[in-house]
C-alpha cells in the first residue's frame, strides 16, 4: 500500500526556541472563531465527557475522605483530590486539546478523540501534575511567576503527544519558546477572560430574582462557543510556534485517524 506524503504545517521546535515565529493576536482570534462556528460540537461533546469523568472521580475519591463538602474543609484532601482528578482527567482532556490543533490545519474531528491518546495518557498525567504544581507554586510568590508559568506551560501537552516529548523536555521547551512572544499569548487568554466575564455579568446582576434562570442559560450559551474557541486559539498557537505532521489527504477528510498515528 502506498504511504501518503507528509506534509508540514507552521513552525518547528528548532525554530521555536529560537523565537522564529510572529503572532498576530487579532488575526489568530478570527481564525479561531471562524474555525468555532464549524467545529464547536467535538469540543463541547468532548469537554462534557472530561467533565463527568472529573466529577464521577471527585465523588469516588472523596468518598473515603469523609465526601466531597468535608474535603472542601479540608486543604490537604482538596490538594489530594485535584491531583488524582488531574492524573485521570488529562489523558482524556488531551484529546480536546489535539482538536483544537488539528483543527488548525482544516481537519475534523469527532469527539471519540478524547480516547485517542491514552497511550501517552502516563507522560500526559505527569506533564499535568507537574505544570499544575509549577503555576500553583509560581502563584504563591506573589502571583506574577504562576501567571507567568500558567501561559508559557499553556502548550505543553500536544508537545507530549504530537512532539512524543517527555514532560519536562516538554516544559522545557514550551519555555524556551514562549517566553519570546509571551505578552502576545497572554493577551489573547485575557481576552477570552475577559469573554468568559463578560458572560456571566447578567448571572450577576440577575441575582435570585426571576431572571436567574434567563441568565445562567445565556451564560452556558456562550459557554458552548467560548470554550471551544479556547482550544481552537491553542490549536493556532501551537500550529505557528511549533508546527506538526499530516499526512496529506483528501479521500477521507472526516477521519482523523486516517491523518495522524498517535
Amino acid at each position: 500500500m502506498e504511504k501518503l506524503p507528509i506534509m508540514k504545517v507552521g513552525g518547528s521546535i528548532d525554530t521555536a526556541i529560537k523565537g522564529e515565529y510572529n503572532l498576530d493576536v487579532v488575526a489568530i482570534l478570527k481564525e479561531a472563531w471562524q474555525i468555532t462556528l464549524k467545529s464547536r460540537m467535538a469540543i463541547n461533546l468532548g469537554l462534557f465527557f472530561c467533565l463527568f469523568i472529573g466529577m464521577f472521580v471527585s465523588i469516588i475519591a472523596s468518598a473515603p475522605l469523609g465526601g466531597i463538602e468535608e474535603v472542601i474543609k479540608d486543604p490537604q484532601s482538596m490538594t489530594l483530590l485535584n491531583i488524582i482528578v488531574t492524573l485521570v482527567v488529562y489523558p482524556f482532556l488531551v484529546g480536546v486539546e489535539m482538536m483544537g490543533v488539528f483543527h488548525s490545519v482544516g481537519l475534523k474531528t469527532r469527539s471519540q478523540l478524547v480516547f485517542a491518546f491514552l497511550k501517552r495518557g502516563s507522560w500526559v498525567a505527569v506533564c499535568a501534575l507537574l505544570t499544575s504544581t509549577l503555576v500553583t507554586i509560581g502563584l504563591t510568590l506573589f502571583y506574577l511567576p504562576g501567571i507567568f508559568l500558567a501561559v508559557a506551560l499553556s502548550l505543553a501537552l500536544p508537545l507530549v503527544v504530537e512532539k512524543r516529548l517527555s514532560p519536562m523536555k516538554a516544559i522545557t521547551v514550551c519555555i524556551q519558546a514562549t517566553r519570546f512572544q509571551w505578552f502576545k499569548l497572554f493577551s489573547i487568554y485575557l481576552l477570552l477572560a475577559l469573554a468568559v466575564i463578560i458572560s456571566a455579568l447578567p448571572v450577576a446582576a440577575a441575582g435570585g430574582s426571576e431572571l436567574g434562570f434567563i441568565a445562567i442559560a445565556f451564560f452556558l450559551f456562550c459557554l458552548t462557543f467560548i470554550a471551544p474557541m479556547f482550544y481552537n486559539v491553542k490549536g493556532i498557537l501551537y500550529r505557528e510556534i511549533f508546527g506538526l505532521q499530516t499526512q496529506s489527504s483528501t479521500d477521507k477528510p472526516d477521519s482523523i485517524t486516517d491523518t495522524f498515528s498517535a
